[in-house]
Order: structure tokens, then C-alpha cells, then sequence
């Protein structure tokens, strides 16, 4: 097989998959190859996978299927991400086609193994977890948009019994606060005005600051909204039990945080997040919320549930149901729950039947829906800074994102970067429109 020209690289799943495709397509820029629009004029394809959702598996085996053209030839194929660490060398044994299985601690050797598979050597499998090594191997960053993403922490220790990343992505660990900070400078040098620290239990940072001082998210945050060129920072994914006091009175303090916190709380029933190690209650968790919204009176808050853990009752969804009109959410993710072989959920007894799960999702959807509806809604008539992230389908027109997550459309000649004030005239259920203030914010 020849040296590859070009690559692509199509990541699923969350953030941190993001920012993980990203930093792969850095390496594979700093051998020389150019990216493809399309993994079907690339030379190189690499699937980012997420484990999280059901037949994940399945998913990666029908798109690598797809990546056979009409020739009958095919491009040089890696697997990366949390299926690649949890089917490590049986990928390649159910699908041969594929060259290189890499893991998402691991991606950093990217090149070498793609350079061992074109020099005719032979597949190449690593599913090694040695996260900082990693960070420490990648090519410096440069922003390519207004918004960049920035890993702080990987891992998770929490080990809730539906979960599977404890196993694909190892225990928890925080980046060093210096290499922290040197990757948000390079950041904000090349451009971005907003920076999005991520973790699988972000608000578990910990670290030494340049004087020795045992820092925390908040204090991590403080640091990097003094950088110049940072004009916003938001962070996810966070655990309840993490919320601590020093990162709610950031939320009051720093005025880079933006009012926006992604919460997750899964359920609203005691015993099923028993079930579930959660290791709070309902009652816990809405406490938080009441003193994150006292800090910070206009935050928007996010979450995520799942409905139709085993043996969840009817009156315990009912529970759920409950929490979120108590606590009503500007947006959130739901999911039906979904086994992951080798977790503890997966071997309960009491699995709940996929139609009731069908008819529970769609209540609690439904509830979220007009929730973040609302609060859309009541947006209209405000003005606040956008940030321009992109440009519209119409010419003159761009999108950006107001302190509080939401996208808005606005035409403008600003340039994408911009912070601009805008007044927002008109809510849609995922947009809103605004028109430009008489005034720029910055």
C-alpha cells in the first residue's frame, strides 16, 4: 500500500471526540498529508468511534463497509476511539479491511502506525492508556475557528454501572496546569475568542499552579480567563459531586464564564440512582442548582437522563419528570437506556421493555422540549453579545452563539470572531433571530 496523500477523519459521539478528531487530524497535517472534504476522495480514513449507545460496535463495522468504493479499492482504514479500546485486535479479525486500530489514549502514535501499515509491515494495533504521554507528543495547537475546544482532564473514576468509559478511557486524570495554559495561549493566538474546557469529569480538575498551589477547575479557569484574547470560557461535562463551592463562585466572579452549566443528574429517583452509583440524590443535586442559580441569577442550566434503567418504575420516572419541572432546563439530552457488555446494569434483572422505553423518551422529551422552548422564548427582547462562529446560508448573514449557548442568526458584514451586540427579535425551537445593536460588545 502507498504512502498516504490525503486523509479524513469522521468522529461520533461527544466532545471530547471532537477535539480528539481534531488533535488526529493536526498529527496527520504535520507528515504532509492534506485534508479530504470527503472520505471517499481521502487516501487515509479514520473513524473516531464512540462506545456510549447500543450497537455502537454494529455502527463502525456498516461504515467501513461503505468505505469500499465502485473499483472494488478502498482507502487505508484506521479505527480510533472507544470501540477501537474495546474491541482492540477483534476489529480487524471481523473486518480485515482495516490497517490501524488505535485508542483514544494512543492516537498520538498515529503516524508511525499508519507509516508501518503503508510501508507493507503489517496491521497495527494500540489500545495503551498512557494518558499524559499523549498530550505531550501532539504538535502545538492553532485555532481554526472562533471556538476552540480545549481537554483538560480524561477519565473518569465515578464508575456508574451503565457506563462503559471508565474502561475505554481509563482513570481519571488532569493535565498539568502549565500545559493547560500553554495550549489556551496558542489557542487565543491563533484567533479563538472562546475556549470550551473539556472532561469526562471536567470539575474534577486538580492541579499545581506556577507557585505550587493546589488549584481546582475554578482556579484553572481564573488563570486562563486573565490570557489575553480569551473572551469566553465554558466547560463540560461536569459531576455533581465535583461541584464545589470555589467553581460555583466563579460562576458569580469571573465574567468570561458564561452563564451556562451542562449538570447531569440521569435520574430523579433515589433508588434507581442508587442503582446507578450516581452517589448523590435528587435532593443533593437541586441544591446545587439553587446555589449555582443564586450566584449567578441567569444561568441556563443542561442535563442529562436516562430513561428506562432496569427496573425503573412508572412512579419513579414520574420522579424524573418532577426534577426537571423543578428545575427547568434550557436544553438537555436523553437517551433510553442501552446495556453495555462487561457493566454492572447490563447483567440486572428487571430490563425494561424497548416499547415502554419508546413511550417514557417520549414524555420526557416532550416536557424538555417545551422547557428550552421557553426559555428561547423569553430570550426574545434581550440584547447580549454574540460571538460570530460561522456564516449563514444567505449571503451576509452569520451565526454565532449568545452567552448562554443558544445559536442566533444575524446579518452582518462583521468579520467571524466578532463579539457583537445584538437584540434578539425572534425564537425558534433550536435558533434564534437578532439584529445588530448600536453597539459593538467588543
Amino acid at each position: 500500500m502507498s504512502k498516504p496523500r490525503t486523509f479524513h477523519v469522521k468522529s461520533f459521539g461527544c466532545q471530547m471526540n471532537v477535539y480528539d478528531g481534531q488533535r488526529m487530524a493536526e498529527l496527520m497535517k504535520a507528515e504532509g498529508l492534506a485534508p479530504a472534504a470527503d472520505a471517499g476522495e481521502a487516501d487515509l480514513v479514520i473513524l473516531n468511534t464512540c462506545h456510549i449507545r447500543e450497537r455502537a460496535a454494529e455502527k463502525v463495522y456498516s461504515e467501513i463497509g461503505r468505505l469500499r468504493r465502485e473499483d472494488g479499492s478502498r482507502p487505508l482504514i484506521a479505527v480510533a476511539g472507544c470501540v477501537a479500546q474495546a474491541e482492540g485486535a477483534e476489529i480487524p479479525r471481523r473486518a480485515p479491511s482495516v490497517d490501524v486500530v488505535v485508542g483514544p489514549q494512543a492516537y498520538h502514535h498515529l503516524p508511525a502506525m499508519v507509516a508501518k501499515v503503508a510501508a507493507g509491515r503489517g496491521r497495527a494495533v494500540n489500545t495503551e492508556m498512557p494518558i499524559l504521554s499523549k498530550f505531550d507528543a501532539l504538535p502545538q495547537r492553532r485555532a481554526g475557528s472562533p471556538s476552540a475546544f480545549l481537554t483538560v482532564q480524561e477519565g473518569c473514576d465515578k464508575f456508574c454501572t451503565y457506563c462503559v468509559v471508565p474502561y475505554t478511557r481509563g482513570a481519571e486524570v488532569s493535565r498539568p496546569w502549565d500545559a493547560v495554559l500553554d495550549e489556551a495561549r496558542a489557542l487565543a493566538d491563533g484567533g479563538a475568542r472562546e475556549v470550551t474546557l473539556l472532561g469526562q469529569n471536567v470539575n474534577a480538575w486538580t492541579g499545581e499552579d506556577e507557585r505550587g498551589r493546589l488549584q481546582g477547575l475554578a482556579g484553572l479557569i481564573r488563570a486562563i480567563a486573565a490570557l489575553p484574547g480569551i473572551a469566553r470560557i465554558r466547560y463540560t461535562t461536569s459531576h455533581p459531586n465535583d461541584m464545589g463551592d470555589g467553581l460555583i463562585a466563579a460562576h458569580a466572579e469571573v465574567p468570561e464564564l458564561m452563564p451556562y452549566l451542562h449538570l447531569p443528574v440521569q435520574s430523579g429517583s433515589d433508588r434507581v440512582l442508587r442503582a446507578m452509583n450516581r452517589s448523590h440524590t435528587a435532593e443533593s443535586y437541586l441544591r446545587i442548582v439553587e446555589r449555582v442559580r443564586a450566584a449567578r441569577p441567569d444561568i441556563a442550566l443542561s442535563g442529562d437522563f436516562i430513561v428506562g434503567f432496569p427496573g425503573e418504575t412508572e412512579a419513579e420516572f414520574g420522579e424524573t419528570l418532577g426534577l426537571i419541572r423543578a428545575v427547568n432546563y434550557a436544553g438537555a439530552y436523553s437517551f433510553k437506556y442501552s446495556p453495555r457488555p462487561g457493566t454492572p446494569a447490563a447483567a440486572m434483572e428487571d430490563q425494561i421493555p424497548q416499547a415502554m422505553m419508546d413511550e417514557r423518551l417520549r414524555r420526557l422529551q416532550a416536557l424538555l422540549t417545551e422547557q428550552s422552548t421557553a426559555f428561547n422564548a423569553a430570550s426574545v427582547g434581550r440584547r447580549t453579545a454574540v460571538l460570530l462562529e460561522r456564516n449563514g446560508r444567505r449571503p451576509g448573514q452569520r451565526i454565532g452563539k449568545s452567552p448562554w449557548l443558544q445559536s442566533v442568526h444575524v446579518d452582518t458584514d462583521a468579520p467571524l470572531g466578532s463579539l457583537i451586540e445584538v437584540d434578539l427579535l425572534s425564537a425558534g425551537p433550536n435558533s434564534l433571530a437578532g439584529a445588530l445593536g448600536q453597539r459593538r460588545a467588543a
